[in-house]
């Protein structure tokens, strides 16, 4: 080999090194599944990378996704409350305006795989966050101007690259956030810990008895570790449907099933970390888990619809039972979930 071609080789090297700083390969993720959990099941062609969560979780932050440049993802999904937010109907949107619906906790999303919103209305996570992003009253982003305002961010430009080896576009967004989302594993309350048989892992008399009775009268809709079964029931909150205003949101599955067999029925949040996700229902009437379990005991409105394991006008639980129930279901809280630096704004 002679020295020009020696030079001609060590400058190939080089350049070789040089394009795989700037443009490094996106690394394979694979999601730790709890050992008590089921395994998810989604088939979305969205792979999950280290850099694609990353940058979900960028993007999850950004204020840059509303059309004001105010409201973020967390603005309704608050770490702390276990991606809630603590008020019955949120006025965080750009118009201030208070939504129709509850914003739902989000815990454990890689297993939600039955649709989403309180109704079902979205596939799955990736077409569920077009909802927010473009609503009126929640981010109301006009999505070109969006794609523009990421372009101006030449750290975003790198990331995107990175994770999809792709431009910015509103589908690389939306994969994005999905990635970041289904990484919300929560499996690490006093109740795993006892159901692991783990150091720690006790729980109370009261406790137990509390664990005994939502398995007999809960664990029909919240169901398997996962504490829902991804299913739509009519829980009696309500006996008349009649109401058509906005959109129908207050008719349940119906919305969108057209089925009236789907009248009055939601979506079954999961029951981990519940004593962190007041207040509840699709439109956050009841305050306090004593209201909820109360609700049950006393408060189950009859209807064509209401699900067959629920008695018409209440379970009739005694005072020491709801007690018991509200015990067991603060066991479920997770409070690593809600400080763990990998969720937090980066």
């Amino acid at each position: 080999m002679n020295l020009r071609q020696a030079i001609f080789l060590l400058i190939l090297v080089c350049a070789g090194c040089s394009k795989k700083e700037i443009d490094p390969e996106s690394q394979a993720y694979s999601l730790p599944v709890p050992e008590h959990f089921p395994q998810p099941v989604f088939d979305t062609q969205n792979p999950m990378t280290r850099e694609g969560i990353e940058l979900g979780r960028m993007l999850f932050y950004d204020v840059r996704l509303s059309a004001n440049n105010k409201v973020s993802c967390a603005s309704c999904h608050e770490q702390a409350l276990a991606f809630s937010d603590g008020v019955a109907l949120s006025k965080a949107g750009v118009s201030g305006t208070p939504l129709l619906r509850h914003s739902p906790a989000l815990i454990n999303m890689a297993w939600a795989n039955n649709g989403l919103f309180w109704d079902g209305g979205s596939t799955n996570l990736e077409s569920q966050a077009f909802g927010p992003l473009t609503a009126h009253d929640e981010m109301a982003q006009n999505l070109f101007e969006l794609i523009d305002e990421l372009n101006a961010v030449p750290e975003y430009v790198t990331r995107f690259k990175t994770a999809f080896a792709d431009e910015i576009t509103t589908r690389n967004v939306v994969k994005a956030l999905a990635q970041f989302q289904r990484t919300l594993i929560s499996a690490n309350s006093e109740y795993d810990q006892f159901k692991l048989k783990k150091a720690g892992g006790t729980l109370s008399d009261v406790e137990l008895r509390g664990l005994e009775l939502v398995q007999q009268k809960c664990q029909g809709c919240h169901s398997s570790e996962l504490f829902t079964d991804n299913e739509y029931h009519n829980n009696g909150l309500d006996a008349d449907f009649s109401n058509t205003e906005y959109e129908g949101v207050f008719l349940g599955r119906y919305r969108i099933s057209y089925n009236l067999a789907d009248l009055g029925k939601f979506r079954t949040p999961t029951l981990r970390n519940v004593a962190l996700t007041a207040p509840y229902m699709h439109d956050g009437r009841l305050a306090s888990l004593e209201d909820v379990v109360e609700h049950y005991a006393n408060g189950i409105k009859n209807s064509g619809t209401l699900d067959e394991r629920l008695p018409a006008g209440g379970m009739k639980l005694n005072k020491d039972e709801k007690e018991a129930i509200v015990a067991f279901l603060k066991t479920l809280t997770d409070y690593q979930f809600v400080v763990d630096p990998k969720f937090k704004q980066p």
